[in-house]
């Protein structure tokens, strides 16, 4: 792969020195790729994270040249902070989970993801198990979080193959929103694509990442889902060849778009 020229406005920044303050330490670990910020959020509220040898409060600020460690480790935010923000796409076969660590040793999708020089990559929401589908990387913890908070409604569209007799009622019911246990739920768009039978293809978007929303809403109408997959994520489009297993890199028009979709 060619080198790739750096756009001023591709980067991360943070403050380069004291005069311009320090930063909420949520914010600086994010931009240096350390996690999401709800991810370091998480942390600081186990008490995970101590800045130089007291624990982190969530509201401290720091700057990149205070001593932190992250459960025990020190984590050098010198030279991390300004970096080219990377992006890809993973095509996630059905039977990948989402997470670094399982008891149950079954394949991860970080595994098949490049090495990166600096910092980590950081899955921008997930897909269960049996779903297939987009995943969106990023080395940007702020874009990570700005395309997965709520109030941003970033929208995700998926295939879903329905088995059941779908009628406009019901369509009508899941444009509306369905009560689930955990609040109201909807598709902000839905349309048939296909089908025979009583399996028949839709495609659904909703702009939420709740879990498991999707197969929840057509459950609730007595629909079983037998197959899934995430064709979209924001500005991000599934490409048709690539094949499960496989990653792409986003170039940097394509970061762009998708900073601008995250309000960045």
């Amino acid at each position: 792969m060619k080198k790739k020229s750096i756009d001023k406005n591709d980067l991360v920044t943070a403050p380069k020195s004291k005069s311009k303050g320090p930063e909420r330490i949520q914010k600086l670990l994010a931009q240096a790729g350390v996690g999401s910020r709800r991810q370091v959020e998480k942390w600081i509220e186990e008490g995970a994270i101590h800045v130089n040898g007291g624990v982190a409060k969530l509201g401290d600020k720091i700057t990149a040249r205070d001593e932190v460690r992250l459960k025990g480790r020190p984590v050098k935010l010198e030279g991390k902070i300004q970096v080219e923000t990377e992006v890809l796409i993973y095509h996630k076969p059905a039977g990948e989970i989402v997470s670094k660590r399982d008891p149950e040793g079954r394949p991860n999708v970080f595994k098949r993801l490049p090495r990166l020089k600096t910092g980590r990559w950081i899955s921008v929401g997930r897909l269960d198990l049996n779903t297939q589908g987009l995943l969106v990387f990023t080395n940007d913890g702020e874009l990570a979080n700005q395309l997965m908070h709520p109030s941003h409604q970033v929208e995700r569209e998926y295939a879903v193959r329905v088995m059941g007799v779908v009628t406009k009622e019901m369509v009508e019911k899941l444009v509306n929103g369905i009560e689930l246990e955990d609040g109201k739920a909807r598709f902000e768009d839905i349309h048939e694509s296909g089908g025979e039978g009583i399996n028949r293809w839709f495609h659904v978007v909703v702009a939420e990442g709740r879990n498991r929303v999707v197969r929840r809403l057509w459950e609730s109408l007595g629909c079983k889902v037998s197959r899934l997959i995430r064709v979209r994520y924001g500005s991000v489009f599934l490409p048709p060849g690539l094949p499960t297993g496989q990653h792409q890199f986003l170039d940097k028009k394509e970061v762009k778009e998708l900073k601008r979709v995250a309000s960045l």
